[in-house]
């Protein structure tokens, strides 16, 4: 056990200081604090003592320098079983510092509601993490503070110890402490990065945020939780059982599609992270019933997620078959009452979810592969039709709604497309040529009649076979990534079966 004489607070979040000098004052702890927080103390009708009045040292350079002097370093550092260090502290007439409140400058809320750089530099703060390092570093004998959220659990530990901490509980806060200071200076670096648009500097710091353990990750042996930069993640739970590592997977496929789509329009629905139906129809209901007529076989325990509002009619449509989550821009309330009737169906609004461009990570091991994300929008402009055959505008439209499907689906990935909605996907396959073969097989299993029939392929036909197997299934026209050095003979075949031809600048695998 530690006696509590001394504590230093300083803190950015005033919010419940009232119940933590409650307890301090109970236990006849004296204050040493600072500027606002000095302020916010006297206010607040308790005792407490500035920290200049402390060090003897006013505040200079508009109070970039107030806390940084050794009388507030060596009371928090010093250890009190070394007899060198006591005999420096009397030299020096010092005095122990035992308790460290402190919460930093608000430095990522700074930077997310301005770009004003000088602002932003001015609220990287100093003293506040030195004092923090310092007090973890001496955990032996100093306690530290980082978060209101902690003030409850140490008014505990010093009713509960009599104005004293135990080593467990300055173990623990020095994790906590020494992770705050090492997120807020990530925070920073990646800061200074963007500035300087380094995208890949020499060494990479991450900063996200728990937002829940899982029940197991993506088999019941295997451990998870879900981590954020954003503490919300701007998606909403409202009925249904936890969501799983598999189902954050499924979820997050599913709107990397449903977000590329047209505003307000379309419907995905996503099996182990690969659509099997997708559909913009302007008409909700049809649109989820064409998503669904792709492969209602595969969608059978998937997600599906809607890019508008879901009503009453569509609601209808949904509780017919057994689905693990289903997505919305939000539901109505007579949608809501339908859809509830199921006790464990996963229920999540995303109207406030946007696709951002940032960095995507894949790890394995030690290793971590970093890369740019594949959210640009299509415009006929990203195409050229190599072909005689020139595409009208419907089968233009229905090309591109193709190949952004594709890029979606696990590669090696052929798309299907007829009137805007999916009719046959074949995903995954090692041969472009089985992926054909699995597109036309589901087309031919749900989709027995289709006209102006369209296929996209996410990266070049290698031969001609490939092409050769979808126009034999009655695909019109086709668009693909060139590349290969056989395009030329990819061209001609469309040419002698005049089937309309694309090709995109890039291609878009999705392994």
């Amino acid at each position: 056990m530690k006696d509590i004489k001394n504590a230093l607070i300083s803190v950015s979040d005033k919010k419940n200081l009232k119940p933590l000098l409650k307890i301090l004052k109970k236990y006849k702890i004296k204050i040493i604090s600072s500027g606002g927080t000095f302020k916010e103390i006297r206010k607040l009708k308790f005792d407490c003592i500035e920290v200049s009045d402390f060090t003897n040292s006013p505040e200079i350079l508009e109070g970039r320098v107030k806390t940084l002097h050794p009388k507030i370093h060596a009371g928090i550092l010093n250890r009190r079983d070394s007899k060198n260090h006591l005999k420096d502290l009397k030299k020096n007439n010092y005095e122990n510092i035992d308790l460290v409140i402190v919460n930093f400058y608000p430095f990522e809320k700074i930077l997310n509601n301005t770009n004003y750089h000088k602002k932003i530099i001015e609220n990287i703060d100093i003293g506040g993490p030195t004092m923090v390092r310092a007090a973890a570093k001496n955990y032996n004998d100093v306690t530290v503070i980082t978060s209101p959220n902690q003030y409850f659990e140490l008014i505990d530990e010093l009713n509960k110890h009599k104005g004293s901490t135990s080593l467990k509980f300055r173990e623990k806060q020095s994790s906590i402490a020494f992770t705050e200071t090492a997120y807020y200076d990530s925070i920073i670096s990646n800061y200074f990065n963007s500035f300087d648009k380094k995208s890949f500097p020499e060494k990479k710091v991450f900063h996200i945020n728990l937002i829940e353990k899982l029940r197991y990750g993506e088999n019941p042996h295997q451990f998870s939780a879900i981590y954020s930069k954003n503490p919300n993640m701007d998606l909403k739970q409202i009925h249904g059982k936890q969501l799983s590592y598999n189902n954050y997977n499924d979820i997050f496929a599913a709107l990397s599609i449903s977000k590329s789509l047209p505003k307000n329009k379309g419907t995905v629905i996503v099996k182990h992270a690969n659509p099997c139906g997708v559909s913009i129809n302007s008409n909700n209901v049809e649109s989820y019933r064409s998503a669904l007529k792709c492969d209602p076989i595969s969608a059978f325990g998937g997600i599906v997620s809607c890019n508008f509002k879901i009503n009453k009619n569509l609601a209808i449509e949904l509780n017919k078959i057994f689905l693990e989550a289903i997505i919305g821009n939000g539901f109505d309330d007579s949608a809501l009452k339908i859809l509830k009737r199921k006790k464990n169906i996963r229920l999540i609004d995303s109207k406030n979810y946007k696709l951002k461009k940032n960095l995507k990570f894949t790890s394995s091991n030690e290793e971590i592969l970093i890369q740019s994300e594949d959210f640009d929008i299509f415009t006929i402009k990203d195409f050229k039709v190599v072909s005689k055959k020139k595409p009208s505008s419907k089968q233009m439209k229905n090309l591109i709604f193709a190949f952004n499907v594709c890029r979606y689906v696990k590669s090696n990935a052929i798309v299907l497309a007829s009137n805007n909605s999916t009719v046959g996907i074949g995903s995954g396959q090692p041969s472009r040529l089985d992926s054909c073969k699995i597109a036309i097989s589901k087309m031919k299993k749900f989709n027995l009649f289709n006209q102006d029939l369209v296929a996209a392929s996410d990266a070049f036909f290698p031969f001609v076979d490939g092409i050769e197997k979808l126009v034999q299934s009655g695909v019109e026209a086709v668009v693909q990534p060139s590349g290969s050095i056989r395009d030329k003979e990819i061209i001609k075949f469309a040419n002698e079966t005049e089937t309309v031809l694309l090709f995109s600048k890039t291609r878009h695998f999705r392994h």
